[in-house]
């Protein structure tokens, strides 16, 4: 597991956090919605279905969809900070071809003309892949990816219209969303607060309706807690079910990639066109309203007790659940039963000991081959390794994301397999207890914590952190989660359900989580501000 605390990566630069506070309306209804034209009432919250509906009835041209996207960027993100380029000429040249090719009107590719954002770890051909640190952006020798990663090539090859990059935190290694390139994001639902992380900057432009959905990558809650506090969906697919390759790596070995979106369907599409195989059928046909009718999940005993005032567990730095989010988190429960599932609380259903197993399972010796790899396949013509990079910028790149010099005398043949029996152990008492107690699958809070102000001086100095999640350990495992809106905390910030189970089940958790989705039509869209 990887050793760097995130929610204790600070920047050296205050300055990043800088920003007016501003005075919030904090209600969430539908009538607030400033809507002055007929465009912004059919767009606004518009699902990937509707918007070829509409392709079809010729009401809109993709140009037009596109130039809908990037005004609302231009009028409302230079408050909320969520592009860190946008590349207007080439979006606007790719919506031109698809209309004058005719086939968004009546044979759409599975994303023709669905504008969406990419996270700038991920390299996409000719631009920048900053993966939110400076030393990637120093003019001259910044790293200008050679090529789509595939995941980039996938979309692009379904007909999404890519409308720029996302702002992360350096190297995706923090638990809200603060960049040495760009400074930091704001959520959707209150700018002052946090988006999450690492994947803030496209949970927040997704939730805004700067874009109908955004790729994330998660190492240990990067796309589910980010949609946790901005009341969307995020999907954590099967460890190896989507291709990693072409994203800088912050611990290779637990890194991920997948969607987040407004509404389950919408996730399961752009699930359908990331993923490697297509062998257990399209996602997005298989969901189904009563799906979660006779199923049967547990919370996870860990998750509700306090783990790191257990001197037996390996969670010694858990951040204990918090009362208000314990709150929303069981009427979740409620609503799960009302839909015909049993969902079980158990001391003995993973309890507090189980995170000892979690922390055996050690991925640090691999993190340094990941960038390599990373490097000689998608770094720029000045340097395709790390000791090349130090050498034409004249400082190195981190040893966190690096690796140290005991991690290279390890050959990597036996540090994988050394992983794989740690992750093999881990994953068969996990699996273990499921079958014990009979369960489909697990249900939790994606975070431990509603958003924070990020710009609120606390008493005893500095800025609040968070907002944190615990869920790490489903990385650990490989297995794959989704996270829905469920809720908003006292306030109006979000609060999202996370559902897991075993490997391979992501069609299974697609079909659950909507089926709570329009059991509960939770999501409201936030009310954006301007910046004065």
């Amino acid at each position: 597991m990887t050793d760097i605390s995130r929610r204790n990566f600070v920047l050296s630069s205050a300055s990043l956090i800088g920003a007016a506070k501003l005075d919030l309306p904090r209600a969430l209804d539908d009538s607030l919605i400033q809507a002055p034209g007929t465009i912004d009432d059919d767009l606004l919250e518009i699902t990937i279905p509707r918007l070829h509906a509409l392709y079809a009835q010729r009401k809109y041209t993709v140009v037009q969809v596109t130039r809908w996207y990037l005004d609302r960027i231009a009028r409302y993100d230079p408050t909320y900070r969520t592009i860190v380029h946008l590349d207007t000429a080439a979006a606007v040249k790719e919506a031109a071809a698809q209309d004058a090719s005719g086939r968004v009107r009546s044979r759409p590719r599975p994303l023709e003309g669905v504008p969406c954002v990419i996270k700038s770890n991920t390299s996409i051909k000719g631009l920048v892949t900053n993966s939110g640190w400076s030393g990637y952006v120093i003019p001259g020798k910044e790293l200008v990816a050679p090529a789509d990663a595939p995941v980039v090539a996938k979309l692009r090859a379904a007909g999404a219209i890519i409308l720029g990059q996302t702002n992360m935190p350096d190297f995706a290694a923090s638990d809200t969303t603060i960049s040495s390139v760009y400074g930091r994001t704001g959520n959707a639902y209150n700018p002052d607060f946090s988006p999450g992380g690492s994947s803030g900057g496209s949970a927040t432009a997704v939730s805004a309706n700067f874009a109908m959905f955004a790729t994330g990558t998660d190492t240990g809650n990067s796309i589910r807690q980010p949609s946790g506090v901005s009341s969307l969906v995020g999907v954590l697919p099967t460890r190896g079910s989507t291709n990693i390759a072409g994203i800088h790596p912050l611990d290779w070995s637990l890194d991920n990639v997948g969607p987040l979106a407004r509404t389950v369907e919408d996730a399961a599409i752009v699930l359908d066109v990331m993923r490697e195989s297509s062998s257990q059928g399209a996602f997005a046909a298989g969901l189904r309203r009563d799906a979660l009718a006779g199923k049967r999940f547990g919370v996870p005993a860990f998750v509700l007790n306090d783990p790191a005032a257990d001197a037996r567990s390996g969670g010694s730095r858990w951040v204990p659940l918090d009362p208000q989010t314990r709150v929303v988190f069981m009427r979740a429960v409620d609503e799960l039963r009302r839909a015909g599932a049993t969902v079980l609380i158990d001391e003995t259903l993973l309890p507090n000991t189980f995170l000892n197993v979690i922390a055996g399972v050690d991925t640090s010796h691999l993190r340094g081959e990941g960038l390599r790899m990373f490097l000689r396949n998608y770094g720029p013509a000045l340097y395709h390794t790390p000791l090349e990079y130090a050498l034409t910028v004249g400082s190195p790149i981190p040893a966190y994301i690096a690796g140290s010099a005991a991690d290279a005398e390890l050959s990597v043949s036996d540090a994988t397999a050394t992983l794989s029996r740690q992750r093999a152990a881990a994953v068969a008492e996990y699996e273990a207890e499921l079958t014990r107690h009979g369960l489909d699958g697990l249900v939790y809070p994606a975070v431990q914590m509603p958003s924070n102000d990020e710009l609120l001086p606390l008493r005893s100095g500095g800025r609040s952190q968070g907002p944190h999640s615990e869920t790490g350990w489903v990385n650990v495992l490989g297995v794959p989660a989704v996270v829905v809106p469920a809720g908003y905390h006292p306030g109006g910030m979000p609060f999202g359900l996370e559902l897991s189970g075993r490997s391979g089940q992501d069609g299974a958790l697609l079909s659950w989580a909507y089926a709570f989705e329009h059991q509960t039509k939770l999501r409201k869209p936030p009310v954006l501000v301007r910046k004065q």
